[in-house]
């Protein structure tokens, strides 16, 4: 047993639990009938202390930490993958979500090396779309629509894809 490598991971419970009862006021807002604002945090902090809970029992029973034959990843790489998270943060509220999504879905998995024109631009799309139904039909998250002809474009995404 390796309670050290354990620590992390039941930190994590412990902060999942002491954030829920928070969540409980959020849905002093909430309309009768309906999924209340607290919903979404509450099942993301059940999931952290779900992954944290499994993720300690692995450390606990001393869960080999082999990772096979692949190589490191290279700092310029590395720095490359939080730059492109900042610059998507940044562009998404001017090129709008669905543009911003999937330019940053192709250039990520060129980023971790994947060279399938066909599997880079299907998961572009495929993921894009996804995110769209999840978080607009779903969700009912209002997505950053881009600034002028983005705008439009986005529109008229969302009307062919009926999302409203």
């Amino acid at each position: 047993m390796s309670l050290r490598r354990a620590a992390a991971p039941l930190l994590g419970i412990v902060v999942a639990a002491a954030l829920y009862p928070a969540t409980r006021s959020l849905d002093d807002v909430a309309r009768e009938g309906s999924l209340g604002p607290g919903f979404w945090p509450r099942l993301a902090l059940i999931g952290l202390a779900l992954a944290c809970a499994a993720k300690a029992l692995q450390a606990w029973r001393g869960g080999a930490r082999d990772h096979g034959d692949r190589e490191p990843i290279s700092v310029m790489t590395l720095a490359a993958g939080i730059a492109l998270i900042v610059l998507y943060a940044a562009l998404t509220p001017v090129l709008g979500f669905p543009l911003t999504t999937a330019a940053f879905i192709v250039t990520f998995m060129m980023l971790a090396g994947l060279r399938s024109a066909a599997g880079v631009a299907a998961s572009a799309v495929i993921g894009t779309i996804g995110l769209i139904y999840v978080f607009v039909k779903i969700v009912y998250l209002p997505l950053p629509k881009g600034d002028g002809p983005f705008e439009t474009l986005t529109i008229a995404l969302y009307r062919a894809l009926r999302v409203f």
